[in-house]
């Protein structure tokens, strides 16, 4: 049934099990009416099929401006690949040529994020799941590894922001993750859940260091990250003392907060659960991640419709990402070859 209500978007981001959607996601997305989609590679086959799904989920749900995400950050973690799109580069690589060379390594950082924002905006993607604002640390799971810039923070943050400027050059919202920080993890939270022992004040120096200095960006991803220092029982997800005390007045991140997918094993319960513990806790919006319909309908059970301030950040975001430019995508994969090479 549909609700009354339905311009106004549920706090919820979902995943689709397929190239199209199938009948009863149709049904379901009209009748939810999400905030957006997300993408994986299950979902791709070529541009033109790829413009086809998202045209489809934009004209059914209500919403009148429907967030589009992936996570093609480069490297390992892209969802889009040859042969239909450029083959990405990790951030490790950025992070090595900026400490050969600072200035080269911001501008390649940018450039490539302007293509890749181009690329993305070409087939009506809005949102892009990058930068990991994580420190590389000697313990880091390498569930992180080479997505990271690097373990100096100053970098990091220089580097994540020329990312985040070059995104939104092309009119794509960039994504700043995993805040407050996964650096430390030694265990990957797709399959349980980490748990960070280091001290406040060690945590402030170094690990939040990036995340505070970009907090003038649009969107966050929680980390489903235990911090014994802070709330030595909740995930950051889950944690109103995280995300409150931490994230909001420490970090002083005032933008779009999503979750890290709800699927993720790091997580105990049902989703019903799991979405209403996540937006208790101060996230705006929670992301589903795995297209399995009845996890969706659990999911929803627990998602209300964005409304206060989280409806504000949203609004907020989307000015934000409406301002896009040319783009010479030849010219600038040129210059970011000379970048590379020099």
């Amino acid at each position: 049934m549909s609700r009354p209500d339905k311009a106004v978007p549920d706090a919820v981001i979902y995943g689709c099990s397929g190239t199209s959607l199938t009948g009863a996601e149709r049904e379901f997305f009209a009748a939810n009416n999400p905030l957006g989609l997300i993408v994986f590679a299950r979902n791709i086959e070529a541009p033109a099929q790829l413009r086809s799904l998202i045209e489809e989920f934009s004209e059914i749900v209500a919403t009148s401006q429907p967030l589009v995400l992936i996570d093609q950050e480069g490297g390992r973690v892209a969802r889009l690949g040859p042969p239909h799109w450029r083959k990405t580069m990790p951030a490790e690589i950025f992070g090595d040529l900026y400490r050969r060379d600072k200035e080269k390594g911001l501008e390649a950082a940018r450039i490539n994020a302007v293509i890749q924002g181009a690329e993305l905006a070409d087939i009506g993607i809005t949102v892009n799941c990058t930068p990991v604002a994580d420190l590389s640390w000697p313990e880091t799971h390498e569930i992180i590894g080479d997505r990271a810039f690097g373990g100096e923070f100053e970098a990091v943050s220089a580097l994540c922001r020329s990312v985040c400027e070059g995104h939104l050059e092309s009119g794509v919202l960039p994504v700043i993750k995993h805040i407050p920080g996964h650096g430390r993890a030694t265990a990957d939270s797709h399959l349980e859940l980490p748990c960070v022992d280091a001290s406040l004040a060690d945590l402030h120096k170094t690990d939040f260091a990036p995340f505070r200095a970009l907090s003038d960006m649009p969107i966050a991803m929680t980390a489903h990250i235990v911090y014994s220092a802070i709330d030595p029982v909740q995930p950051a997800t889950l944690s109103s003392t995280v995300i409150s005390e931490i994230i909001r007045r420490t970090l002083n991140f005032d933008g779009l907060l999503l979750s890290d997918d709800l699927g993720m094993k790091a997580l105990e319960g049902g989703f019903t659960d799991r979405a209403e513990q996540a937006l208790a806790a101060g996230c705006d919006v929670v992301l589903h991640c795995s297209g399995v319909l009845e996890e969706m309908r659990d999911v929803a059970a627990g998602a209300g419709p964005l409304k206060g301030l989280s409806l504000e950040r949203l609004e907020k975001a989307l000015s934000i990402g409406s301002q896009k430019n040319h783009v010479d995508r030849s010219a600038l994969a040129d210059a970011l070859n000379r970048l590379m090479q020099g």
